[in-house]
């Protein structure tokens, strides 16, 4: 099983257990094939849902305490947001590794376009395993970034039914669509 950390070791602002988020991550991590340390630093005190990379070797990541909330229970831990936000980081941190990522900007230098498109082939790639989903929800985000129309919603299904593109093509798809 994967060793996960979690800081901080208690929470005051959220209803979460350190291991339950423990399991969730490491259930995530196994599926994707990740099967080294991980450590999770979580801002409970923020309802937001950011999320970043913090270190790549060995593996950081660091949320908003909203990033693993269930969107029905405010301060409520959310399984399927929580396993959504994790492995769509832990996919970054694979894609950078494999090789096909290499031409792609550092996570900083990224614009909200192609975060939007990245995301939607990631999270496109963690539904065909069981791991995520809101097709909705990305779709929107996508149009918000790449235009409400015929041709952005075909980028939007390219990206999200195409599994382990390279970096070159998720830009190519995105800057093709954009308005």
């Amino acid at each position: 099983m994967v060793q996960v950390s979690v800081k901080p070791e208690s929470f005051e602002m959220v209803f979460y257990d350190v291991a339950v988020i423990g399991e969730v991550v490491a259930e995530v991590a196994e599926r994707l094939g990740v099967d080294e340390a991980i450590t999770l630093d979580i801002d409970e005190n923020s309802p937001l849902g950011r999320s970043k990379i913090l270190s790549y070797d060995p593996i950081g990541l660091w949320v908003d305490g909203g990033a693993l909330e269930n969107t029905q229970r405010p301060r409520n831990f959310g399984q399927a947001r929580s396993r959504d936000t994790i492995g769509r980081l832990l996919l970054r941190i694979l894609d950078r590794r494999s090789g096909r990522f290499d031409d792609a900007p550092t996570d900083d230098e990224l614009d909200l376009s192609q975060f939007a498109a990245w995301d939607v082939h990631n999270v496109g790639r963690l539904e065909r395993i069981g791991l995520g989903g809101q097709r909705k929800r990305r779709l929107y985000q996508f149009r918000n970034r790449h235009g409400f129309t015929d041709l952005a919603d075909a980028a939007f299904e390219e990206l999200w039914g195409s599994s382990e593109l390279s970096w070159a093509e998720i830009e190519r798809i995105s800057v093709g669509c954009r308005t």
